[in-house]
């Protein structure tokens, strides 16, 4: 488990995180997003033990990582952003050097490199430099390393970050296998990898908690969560678009003339497909499509944090 507790870090005048509070167990993936400059990657450093906090307290596993570092760093892996690794390394060599410094013992030490090599699929690139790597590589590595010593809470900040679509599918997959056994958070930009793998999402805003929410609950946040997209067959738009503005729960009515389509988005999220097919047929209109669309992540995101940034 990661706990974190009243975590708070200024530069100067600034307060970069404010008063943060969260728990992540096991079984559980946190995404951890906000704009840039919310205070994102200081919080992940700071609970992996590279920054200390002006205020509070972080435990992994229970174990107050700042009175006893060594100790709580033993059950954490991190990947930070932008990760720095040994560019005249070879692969193989790196990570069997990360296992001495994390005091794996030398007769555990192959049959872990082996296991993670194959977890990440470092197989093809083991006798390489690091240097060499492509990014999305790299990314593996890094990656590997976190995962050397098993331990049972993962921090990865922006893990998928240069990774081709591909690879991003990969990365996501081995994040859902691993996700029984370890409390994960992952920080990140991408709204697509917080709903494909994340079970919680915390946005954070200057610094402070603005949502803390499971991504199906908060995409009904959205102001177009159950929006309608209507396509007619021999429809005079203007016609159509005042008609419609007539169901009750409508909020509002848009014709997309490229799409030769109307979007029609509901009040409070409400769900007025039936209302709007008991429309159309009443009329005579003749439907082409008709969809509902649930509200998007990024919609929430842009509500939640426009206002200061």
């Amino acid at each position: 488990m990661i706990e974190v507790s009243g975590l708070t870090k200024r530069f100067g005048d600034t307060v970069a995180v404010n008063n943060l509070s969260f728990a992540v167990k096991q079984g559980e993936v946190l995404g951890f997003l906000g704009p840039n400059g919310a205070g994102k990657s200081t919080t992940m450093k700071m609970i992996s033990g590279f920054l200390t906090p002006d205020q509070g307290i972080v435990k992994i596993n229970g174990i107050d990582i700042e009175h006893e570092p060594i100790k709580a760093k033993s059950c954490l892996g991190y990947l930070p952003e932008g990760m720095p690794l040994y560019g005249d390394m070879p692969v193989h060599s790196f990570l069997a050097f990360v296992g001495r410094v994390r005091s794996i013992e030398p007769s555990d030490l192959a049959a872990r490199i082996a296991a993670v090599v194959e977890d990440v699929q470092l197989g093809d690139v083991l006798t390489e430099s690091i240097a060499s790597l492509s990014k999305g590589y790299k990314r593996r590595v890094g990656i590997a390393q976190a995962l050397l010593h098993d331990p049972p809470a993962l921090v990865l900040d922006e893990p998928t970050d240069g990774l081709d679509p591909n690879q991003k599918d990969q990365v996501r997959s081995l994040i859902e296998n691993i996700a029984r056994s370890k409390a994960i958070i992952l920080s990140t930009h991408i709204l697509d990898e917080v709903e494909a793998v994340c079970s919680r999402v915390i946005i954070i805003d200057r610094g402070e908690i603005v949502v803390d929410s499971e991504p199906r609950s908060l995409a009904t946040r959205s102001s177009k969560h159950n929006t309608v997209h209507l396509s007619l067959f021999e429809i005079e738009p203007e016609t159509a678009t005042l008609q419609l503005r007539q169901i009750e729960g409508i909020r509002s009515v848009q014709y997309k003339e490229k799409e030769n389509s109307f979007e029609l988005i509901p009040m409070d999220g409400q769900s007025i497909v039936h209302s709007v097919w008991q429309k159309v047929t009443s009329n005579g209109w003749k439907i082409k499509t008709i969809s509902e669309q649930g509200g998007r992540l990024d919609d929430v995101f842009r509500q939640l944090t426009r206002n200061e940034n």
